[in-house]
């Protein structure tokens, strides 16, 4: 769920806040964002199989690890963290965007190095976003920064970072009619995750420098090295940012045994935003990112082992734009489910044809909403529906 919901929240009259935010699940006295992040989800779904030093499933060479499950960028308590992804092949764990949180859970799923005291890092070989809205994206600056300290082999390969690269036209005005709001940093508006990288760097240079001179740690060129996915010969991004259908995945990464592809997803208007596939020998393993019903997608899940979604519940949004002024309501509906897939377009219109044998409900919206609500996503699904849920561990292996 993006900023668009908190913007007209924020514009209702404080007179008729108090019934809105209670429709969202949030106390009078509260911020908006519990109902995103809802109460007790972790208690309800323990992580599955044996805990061990190598993560949730010790005797799984393969491991699906869902670190966060919750969609939007605003906390107010509760059990679900930010949106985060983890698949650990053996020794090695890649994660799939640093929602707010992300580092603790990461730090709590029994994937760090528990042989060293600062090697919550060493694991991890690669990070991917799937675009760069805030709550993919928060908990990036703190892995960064603070990368040096938590990697015990300076000495190793870097960690490798991909993501959107940097488009060249702005989003488009919804409505249409609403006068065009002035640009943040105009002389770069939209950035990649290759030169936000590098504003980091440059905003953190005093701690690296000082780091590097006074105690020998080593720099954040040495742990990261980030790269924008090209897509240069797939599609020039227009202000609209709805994707064309591709022939084929993008390939990302090869990492040994692990192949990384991707594909472009729609999550208008924020674009380029992609999906990613992790192969191993074990499987395969689709992260959605945030999207609608994507045929780039389907495309891309064909026949996997285990397709991990964003879901929204249409119901909900209905609820929250009946509480909205009319000037607010219809651009905060079209948004929620224009760029997002509901609960029944999840298995349906998406798992069913990609004919996948597990889907994973995460980035759930909103996260206090009951089980019996996402189980709605089983009708028109022959697979098997996992509702996801905080540090919860799938083994994932070939099949008999």
């Amino acid at each position: 769920m993006c900023n668009v919901l908190h913007e007209a929240v924020a514009a209702v009259p404080k007179t008729d806040r108090r019934r809105l935010l209670a429709m969202m699940g949030v106390g009078a006295a509260g911020t908006l964002g519990a109902s995103v992040l809802g109460q007790d989800a972790a208690a309800a779904h323990p992580p599955q199989g044996p805990a061990g030093p190598g993560g949730g499933n010790a005797k799984s060479r393969t491991e699906l690890v869902l670190l966060g499950t919750a969609g939007g960028p605003t906390h107010n308590g509760g059990e679900r963290f930010g949106i985060s992804t983890a698949v650990r092949y053996k020794n090695r764990v890649y994660l799939v965007d640093l929602g707010m949180g992300a580092f603790q859970r990461l730090a709590a799923s029994g994937l760090r190095d528990n042989s060293e005291p600062n090697g919550a890092l060493n694991k991890v070989r690669g990070i991917f976003f799937t675009h760069l809205h805030s709550d993919h994206t928060v908990d990036w600056p703190t892995l960064y920064a603070t990368g040096s300290v938590n990697v015990t082999d300076p000495g190793r390969e870097p960690i490798e970072v991909f993501g959107p690269g940097r488009r060249d036209s702005a989003t488009r005005v919804y409505p249409p009619s609403r006068p065009t709001p002035a640009l943040v940093n105009p002389s770069d508006p939209y950035p990649g995750i290759a030169a936000m990288t590098g504003y980091l760097r440059q905003g953190f240079a005093q701690d690296f420098n000082d780091r590097i001179r006074d105690t020998d740690f080593a720099g954040p060129d040495v742990i990261f090295r980030a790269h924008d996915i090209d897509i240069s010969d797939l599609w020039r991004v227009d202000p609209a940012g709805k994707p064309p259908h591709l022939d084929k995945p993008i390939e990302v990464w090869q990492d040994g045994e692990v192949t990384v592809t991707a594909t472009l997803v729609d999550h208008h208007p924020t674009a380029p935003a992609f999906g990613f596939r992790f192969d191993t020998p074990d499987g395969a393993i689709v992260i959605s990112g945030d999207t609608t019903v994507s045929e780039n997608l389907i495309d891309l899940a064909q026949g996997a082992d285990y397709l991990v979604h964003e879901v929204i519940d249409a119901q909900w949004v209905d609820e929250i734009v009946s509480a909205l002024p009319p000037e607010a309501a219809e651009p905060v509906r079209t948004h929620l489910l224009e760029a997002h897939t509901t609960i029944e377009q999840v298995g349906r219109d998406v798992a069913e044809p990609a004919g996948v044998k597990n889907l994973v409900l995460s980035h759930l919206v909103p996260g206090n909403s009951p089980d019996k609500s996402w189980r709605r996503a089983q009708r028109g699904f022959s697979g098997r529906l996992i509702i996801g849920s905080d540090l919860m561990s799938i083994a994932v292996r070939p099949s008999p």
